[in-house]
């Protein structure tokens, strides 16, 4: 346990230290809640604030688990150090389960920053969503089948391509799944193919979660439950199946 938590720390640290790091994971969703919370899209602030706080946490959970894990740790294996810690006491296991303890913590200080910028821009959940304990569970049930489901593609990506492959294609996805995952726009207005399509993705589905159950809507539609549960299995399991260490 102490070499684990000892990994977790450093893994923690050193997501911190990088200044790429820093602006995918804190940078781009606070400084994108502050502008579009003041550019006055809805007739409301209420109304806009309880439509992007829960997009914002869900786009800084597809940037922690997705890009920030999969690039960083496609470079330690194109640069051997996964290999070199996997022969190490610490073994591979405890590695990879230090890696999603990162994850987690970044997450946190992700979900505290970003509600304090919502609160402070006058966002009142505790007014829109009725429940406050079953409001809890599913969005606590939410963030981890969607950190399960974009940590998984991460080191998918991860664990199967060349370093420089991996810094492309994380960095494209995440554009396709920020614009197709409803996180800062309304999806209503996209051609019936892509909507179909956008229903079908792990971005999508994390914002009707978080969305469903923070915000004044009707409640979070089964479909989305389904999509996301499945990406949260199928794309670490994948992962676990495909992963390549050297």
């Amino acid at each position: 346990m102490r070499a684990l938590a000892a990994q977790a720390l450093a893994e923690t640290r050193m997501t911190m230290r990088r200044g790429e790091s820093l602006l995918l994971n804190l940078g781009i969703p606070l400084g994108l809640l502050a502008f579009l919370a003041l550019t006055k899209v809805f007739p409301k602030p209420s109304d806009q604030l309880a439509f992007l706080v829960p997009g914002i946490l869900a786009l800084a959970i597809m940037s922690t688990g997705m890009v920030s894990l999969g690039i960083s740790t496609g470079f330690e294996r194109e640069y051997q150090v996964l290999k070199r810690l996997g022969v190490t006491p610490l073994g591979r296991p405890r590695l990879v389960v230090a890696k999603v303890l990162s994850v987690v913590a970044i997450e946190l200080l992700q979900v505290v920053l970003i509600v304090a910028l919502g609160l402070a821009l006058g966002w009142r959940p505790w007014a829109q969503a009725p429940g406050a304990g079953g409001v809890s569970v599913a969005v606590i049930g939410g963030a981890v089948a969607g950190t399960a489901a974009f940590a998984g593609l991460g080191l998918l990506l991860a664990g199967t391509m060349r370093a420089d492959v991996v810094l492309a294609l994380a960095n494209a996805l995440w554009l396709v799944l920020l614009f197709l995952g409803g996180m800062v726009f309304s999806l209503a207005k996209l051609p019936g193919p892509l909507r179909s399509a956008a229903d079908l993705l792990p971005g999508d589905a994390l914002t009707e979660v978080m969305r469903g159950t923070l915000a004044a809507a009707p409640g979070v539609p089964l479909h989305a439950w389904v999509v996301l549960v499945v990406w949260a299995v199928a794309a670490p399991s994948l992962a676990a199946w495909a992963f390549r260490w050297e």
